[in-house]
């Protein structure tokens, strides 16, 4: 048979016991204590009562009158009872110099001898005292009686007047009996207060006990610890109350924040907005410096607002291969293009050889196979570098099926193996990949539909890589000049998975190599947005420079190409914070 364990008091019940067996002790010590000093403070108002009572009947003129009589007792006793009466004394005792009772409550005591100390009193000392007489113990008073001076010689007899000890034990239960009353009504107070308290102490935390909730707080640490999640909890005043590991390596922050307000960490002003708002956010897309985050926040209320729990995630290399992937998607709608046109020209061929015209045929054949390597050597001629190389090629492609001419200026000259390894073929793809769908997206509808692409080395030792994609569109008002690197914002209808991200992926790449991205208005119509990358290794966080706003560098390659720039609008990129969007994104 299975003897059940008794499961641990939790921590608010233990709290009650050991707060409630306090108040007892309190409210007892307090008692005892109460009732030793009224007990010794009525035994002093007794002996004081008592002396009073002495005193008086010894300054009585009467008295020693009736004791130079032949029978004393038979005046004084009546006097004695009387005064015994009216002071509510338990007796009064007048006696000779030898102490010979004259009077006494009990008449079978007259004439017996004073049990008691006189000798003080035949000395002129009235005094008082403790003594268990006939009458049981009493605080006494004895006090001498004169007749004549105030000497030891003219003393003629003595008076003592006293109360039980029971009757005052009386009188001080019957404080007593209060006093506990009133102890127990503070006890039962304090019991109630304890149980209000503990109960709502018991709900903060589930009945578990002190084991219990250590035992939880080691596994929430240890949790934190292991979530590569980023979690923030954030208190009723947006101050951080709790921050993992995972979230400071997301949020790019360092040091002691928690209790920082989230205004105060730098972030980006949209992540921060985000934060700061009221309504829960869902897989809502967010760029810092260098991540690309997903942000989910809870608020956390009851009854009241009590903070706000933030879980993120890092979609950095998942938003890259869903912008190779719509890369792919656009290579493979331009090669059905590409297909069909091959088979309506190969159509073209057949139907010209079927009519004898073999000669005509041959020409177009070799006129179509002309023109597309032509557009290939152009294109490597001028860049060969190899992944953009491919890319301008698979960009030419889908350019031409939306109905935009995409060309490669003649000031291009990007040699292979000229970019160092700090700068990545996928950051490369992601910053000219961008810019160009942000181009064409503009550029498609408008009267003789281009978009120029310039790339160039600008000087070999400590140069810079630059990347510039103009083109025939609207163009970038001194309006939207700011705004079209805000996130979310696009001039093209919203699709299946959103807008306005694609320049904002081209800015955190350009500011994760210290890199320059700025935009400008173009001569003949059109906007021109250039990306300056240094070719040297830069330290990161050493800052990106100034965004200079210009599309070229006076005597430089491409100095004078499609931009004719005027107007210009640049943003520096060390302080973006990866904020960035385009008209029209990937």
């Amino acid at each position: 048979m299975r003897i059940p364990v008794p499961r641990p008091r939790s921590l608010a019940a233990q709290l009650f016991a050991m707060q409630a067996v306090l108040i007892a002790v309190l409210v007892a010590g307090y008692a005892v204590f109460t009732y030793i000093s009224d007990r010794g403070q009525a035994e002093d108002a007794a002996g004081r009562q008592a002396k009073a009572v002495a005193q008086s009947i010894a300054d009585a003129p009467t008295v020693p009158e009736a004791i130079r009589t032949a029978d004393p007792t038979a005046e004084l006793q009546p006097y004695a009872l009387r005064v015994q009466h009216d002071a509510e004394v338990d007796f009064v005792t007048i006696m000779n110099p030898e102490g010979i009772r004259w009077t006494h409550p009990d008449e079978e005591q007259i004439g017996q001898h004073f049990r008691g100390h006189t000798a003080r009193a035949l000395r002129g000392e009235p005094f008082t005292e403790t003594y268990t007489g006939t009458l049981g113990p009493s605080v006494r008073a004895v006090v001498p009686i004169y007749d004549g001076g105030r000497d030891p010689a003219h003393i003629v007899g003595m008076v003592s007047a006293g109360i039980r000890v029971e009757a005052i034990s009386k009188r001080v239960q019957d404080q007593l009996t209060a006093l506990i009353g009133v102890a127990a009504g503070a006890l039962a107070l304090g019991a109630i207060g304890t149980y209000v308290i503990n109960a709502r102490l018991r709900r903060h935390t589930h009945g578990m006990n002190a084991a219990e909730l250590s035992r939880m707080h080691d596994y929430h640490q240890a949790a934190l610890h292991a979530v590569r999640e980023g979690l923030l909890m954030l208190d009723g005043q947006y101050r951080v109350a709790l921050i993992n590991d995972g979230g400071r390596e997301l949020l790019g922050v360092a040091g002691d924040v928690v209790g920082r307000s989230v205004a105060e960490l730098g972030l980006p002003a949209p992540l921060t907005g985000a934060l700061l708002a009221s309504e829960p956010r869902v897989d809502e897309v967010h760029l810092t410096a260098a991540r690309v985050l997903a942000v989910n926040t809870s608020p956390v209320s009851g009854g009241e607002r009590r903070g706000t729990v933030v879980t993120l995630r890092d979609v950095t290399e998942l938003q890259s291969l869903m912008g190779e992937l719509d890369s792919e998607r656009g290579f493979t709608q331009a090669l059905r293009s590409q297909a069909h046109e091959a088979a309506n020209r190969l159509h073209t061929v057949v139907s010209l050889i079927e009519l004898g015209r073999a000669e005509e045929a041959v020409e177009f054949a070799t006129a179509e196979l002309e023109l597309a390597q032509a557009l290939t050597d152009q294109v490597v001629a001028a860049v060969s570098e190899p992944v953009l190389a491919a890319l301008l090629l698979g960009k030419t492609a889908q350019a031409n099926e939306r109905g935009v001419e995409l060309v490669v200026s003649e000031d291009s000259r990007l040699d292979d193996g000229l970019l160092p390894d700090t700068l990545p073929a996928r950051d490369l793809v992601t910053i000219l990949g961008n810019l160009i769908d942000n181009a064409v997206d503009a550029a498609q509808g408008s009267v003789g539909a281009r978009v120029t692409v310039t790339a160039y080395a600008e000087g070999r030792e400590g140069g810079e890589l630059v990347l510039r994609v103009s083109d025939t569109g609207a163009g970038v008002g001194p309006a939207l000049a700011e705004a079209v690197f805000q996130r979310g914002f696009s001039t093209k209808p919203a699709g299946p998975g959103g807008r306005g991200l694609g320049l904002a992926l081209v800015r955190q790449a350009a500011v994760r190599h210290q890199g320059v991205l700025s935009v400008t208005e173009a001569d003949g119509g059109g906007a021109v947005f250039e990306v300056r990358l240094p070719l040297v290794e830069t330290v990161p966080g050493g800052g990106a420079g100034s965004m200079e706003g210009s599309s070229g560098t006076e005597g430089s390659p491409g100095a004078q190409g499609s931009s004719g720039a005027r107007g210009s609008r640049s943003t520096e990129g060390a302080g973006s914070g990866g904020t960035a969007v385009s008209r029209g994104d990937v």
